[in-house]
């Protein structure tokens, strides 16, 4: 699998307790500054996605979910404290945390979301589109490499 090609992606944790394979193409990430993801990942956080039915765990013993609202959880291992996956409550794709993702990864930005919420100790210095909350489920295209 290579994450340039589109054919795939793998990824996982720090300490392999959670390794991970994503059939197919993944979308434009997103950054997301809101407050749990800046407690999460101890800052703004980029997320790609897929969707669940292609995401196929190759190691799963240290994979643990946290209810972190009545809107979603979070998947991260319960071994190194990485944080790998968000998860909408109902929903039928699982967000993944780009930095777990093995390089090259393909994925370029296409924005950020939930601006309003985004720490006082940093700015955003590119032209991406901001969001002050989510999009929708709209994500923005990604702008062409150059």
């Amino acid at each position: 699998m290579s994450g340039s090609q589109g054919e795939g992606h793998r990824g996982g944790c720090l300490c392999g307790a959670v390794r991970y394979e994503i059939a197919g193409r993944l979308r434009p990430a997103l950054v997301c500054h809101c407050r749990m993801c800046q407690q999460t990942h101890g800052a703004p956080a980029a997320y790609t996605a897929a969707q669940r039915a292609r995401v196929r765990l190759e190691e799963a013993r240290g994979l643990a979910w946290y209810a972190s609202s009545g809107k979603a959880r979070r998947g991260f291992c319960r071994e190194c404290g990485a944080s790998l996956f968000w998860e909408p409550a109902g929903g039928d794709y699982w967000a993944v945390a780009c930095g777990t993702l093995e390089p090259p990864t393909g994925i370029a930005l296409a924005g950020h979301i939930f601006v309003a919420s985004k720490g006082d100790w940093y700015e955003i210095t590119d032209a991406l589109p901001q969001f002050a909350a989510g999009t929708g489920g709209q994500v923005p295209q990604a702008p062409s490499a150059v």
